[in-house]
């Protein structure tokens, strides 16, 4: 999207590119209504806007997205017919949410959105890049420092510590805009009240503590509720908390402590909890209570939220949501949690640290050998595969191996190095010019990376266009 990383929350960002859907004509898109043609032009450029978006998206996904826009250009070049449609915003619309996954408004045209993407994954895949770090003051006891995890949108990065604190900074800026502290209560263990995960969906913000409680807050109103009273005795320690961000309905919380309740499923509108049960960290039910008076030294599981659209308009999806532990790792739909999608196996054993989801329905993990396979959610599906000590040499020990993906690339930070690899094919690009030593969360989006170091620091990577 604790010490793994929360999943990235989008403001707007909606569904990625390459989602599974369910196409009219196969997987051939009839083209957009949205633009009035007369009588006399309907045929042909009906016609050129539909191959034009077909030629886009059929690069997108053989090659690569970045290779969607010399499509287009080929095809506009054809004759001024052909290029008159380069024209339309219906078309740049419709081509903005399937090759960069975003559904809101951000510059003047859908074109203008279209090409401020590609320039920012251009950006991206070259290491073009504006570093920061993100400064803070307001820390009543050591704890304080120590942060958890993070959760990034396209306007802010939350940052949840150790003492229950969670602070929101606007990334445009930099600034810090608000700290949000629960009210105290008697808890069993220092670390109960430690962050455990954050979901943003635009101006509201949920997170949840390791003792169970969810709290909730208007972000720039700093007002803050509790929507849920965590009960440790019956429950165990809620390792992670994640959502799906704008539109998500739903909130998941990944409990360790109490035999066959793994799973807690939320709707995040009514804040009722609709869904108790799940097996898959029974093994793990000891260090689920450690983690309530240890600092963390071992990481129990992680879960992770996407959408898959399953209708054309993009108004109709459902949400997969993807778990593990170092041991297993589990793909359900969260319309039927008991049903297994899909599950893979280690008897070595995966670095639980490392899984993410991006909004294009992948996900990525890797094993303590470092091997890293991305795989499509739904099917499980290789899509490429790669190890992550092959790209600039084997750095620090494996349980500190930290990853994050967005919808292009997959990033691992280990032994105070962030290295990169693009995910359609899994070959390695470069790493970070920074040294930032070890790392306790990561996150990313399209345009931003974050990371939290054990030195206290958060540090901030900015790939927008404008750089």
């Amino acid at each position: 999207m604790s010490s793994s990383s929360s999943s990235s929350s989008e403001d707007g960002n909606g569904y990625g590119g390459g989602s599974t859907s369910a196409r009219r004509g196969g997987d051939f898109e009839g083209p957009s209504t949205s633009r009035q043609r007369a009588v006399n032009e309907v045929w042909p450029e009906h016609f050129v806007e539909a191959l034009a978006a077909q030629v886009a998206i059929d690069a997108s996904h053989s090659i690569g997205r970045l290779a969607a826009a010399p499509a287009l250009a080929n095809v506009f070049q054809v004759c001024s017919t052909w290029r008159a449609v380069s024209r339309w915003d219906a078309l740049w619309h419709r081509l903005t949410r399937r090759i960069w996954g975003r559904t809101e408004l951000l510059h003047d045209t859908w074109r203008d959105e279209f090409v401020y993407w590609h320039r920012t994954a251009q950006n991206f895949h070259t290491r073009r890049s504006a570093h920061g770090t993100l400064a803070f003051d307001d820390v009543d006891n050591q704890d304080g420092y120590t942060c958890r995890c993070l959760t990034i949108s396209d306007r802010h990065l939350a940052c949840g510590f150790a003492d229950g604190a969670v602070r929101v900074f606007d990334l445009a800026t930099h600034n810090h805009v608000v700290t949000l502290r629960p009210d105290e209560r008697n808890r069993l263990g220092q670390f109960a009240r430690a962050v455990s995960g954050i979901v943003i969906n635009g101006a509201t913000l949920a997170f949840a503590t390791l003792d169970g409680d969810i709290h909730v807050a208007i972000i720039n109103g700093g007002v803050i509720r509790r929507a849920h009273v965590g009960n440790v005795v019956n429950d165990g320690a809620l390792v992670d908390f994640t959502g799906c961000g704008s539109g998500g309905r739903w909130w998941v919380g990944l409990y360790a402590g109490a035999p066959n309740r793994a799973f807690h499923i939320w709707d995040s509108v009514t804040e009722e909890l609709v869904y108790v049960n799940g097996s898959l960290t029974n093994p793990e039910s000891v260090m689920g209570w450690h983690l309530l008076i240890n600092e963390v030294t071992e990481f129990v599981g992680r879960v992770r939220l996407v959408s898959t659209i399953i209708s054309e308009e993009g108004d109709e999806d459902h949400q997969l949501a993807v778990a593990c532990t170092s041991s297993r790792l589990i793909v359900f739909d969260l319309r039927n949690p008991d049903v297994i999608l899909g599950e893979e196996e280690s008897n070595g054993g995966f670095i639980v640290t490392s899984v993410d989801v991006s909004n294009d329905a992948r996900y990525i993990r890797v094993d303590n050998h470092g091997d890293a396979r991305v795989c499509r959610v739904g099917t499980l599906e290789e899509v490429c595969r790669f190890n992550i000590y092959g790209g600039g040499g084997r750095s620090g020990p494996q349980r500190r191996v930290m990853g994050c993906m967005n919808l292009g690339y997959a990033l691992m930070c280990a032994g105070g190095v962030i290295r990169v690899w693009e995910v359609e094919h899994g070959r390695y690009l470069y790493h970070f010019r920074q040294r930032i030593g070890e790392v306790n969360a990561v996150v990313a989006n399209e345009r931003y990376v974050a990371a939290a170091s054990s030195d206290r620091i958060i540090h901030l990577w900015d790939f927008g266009a404008d750089q």
